[in-house]
């Protein structure tokens, strides 16, 4: 995906006029980042809004332990880092790639420009918020109450949404990649997707996880098979 096709795809950017599509385009920026490389950091300035053109995105915090943890995986189509924008405060968080990687970059200055002139924008935002809410007390729920074959078919289906330009229902993604979003071992997560396979949700090849049944896999759980 190009940026373009990004910006064409953006709930938010089809609700703009024609002189404000054409201020985000002159204004945006695209940056390559490699596998393991930092999209922002945590405690920097937030000096941008970030989009998905390819690759994978995962946010991430490390305890003063050491411990790390997985927040949310990004997809192609997603858009993030709004948050603190509209905080006015530093990043609370990391975020890298998971593979090479390709980001929009949207100056804050042309963020808060379209807050201040876009009602559409302010709504796709109120949504976006709204949405992020339910993620993350999806994901608690899904590490305090759900068994782990459950636990990855959501993390998987958390990577798909109506609002993001997806070209194919595939995932570009490795086993130990999905276990880093799950918080599970690569092992682990092998025994789960053969048995997510098994039940015709998804189909797993070298290096790719292809989504066959988006809408039972967001919603399956293990005790419904009897387990």
């Amino acid at each position: 995906m190009s940026l373009e096709v990004l910006l064409q795809n953006s709930e938010w950017m089809t609700g703009l006029n024609a002189a404000e599509q054409n201020k985000v385009r002159s204004e945006i920026q695209v940056k390559r980042i490699p596998a393991e490389g930092y999209v922002c950091r945590r405690g920097h300035a937030a000096d941008h809004w970030f989009g998905v053109i390819s690759g994978v995105v995962k946010i991430n915090n490390i305890a003063p332990s050491g411990k790390s943890t997985t927040l949310l995986g990004l997809t192609p189509g997603a858009w993030f880092g709004e948050g603190s924008l509209l905080k006015e405060e530093s990043r609370r968080y990391d975020a890298l790639t998971l593979r090479d990687s390709e980001l929009a970059l949207m100056p804050r200055a042309t963020f808060l420009w379209l807050l201040d002139n876009s009602i559409f924008f302010n709504r796709f935002l109120i949504s976006q918020l709204n949405k992020r809410l339910g993620q993350f007390i999806g994901a608690m729920e899904n590490e305090r109450l759900l068994d782990v074959d459950t636990r990855v078919a959501r993390s998987l289906a958390a990577m798909f949404d109506a609002w993001y330009p997806q070209q194919t229902m595939m995932l570009k993604i490795s086993q130990e990649e999905v276990g880093q979003l799950a918080g599970l071992s690569r092992q682990r997560v092998n025994t789960s997707l053969k048995t997510l396979e098994e039940h015709g949700l998804i189909r797993v090849s070298y290096g790719e996880i292809h989504i066959i049944d988006l809408e039972k896999l967001s919603t399956f759980h293990s005790d419904q098979l009897g387990k």
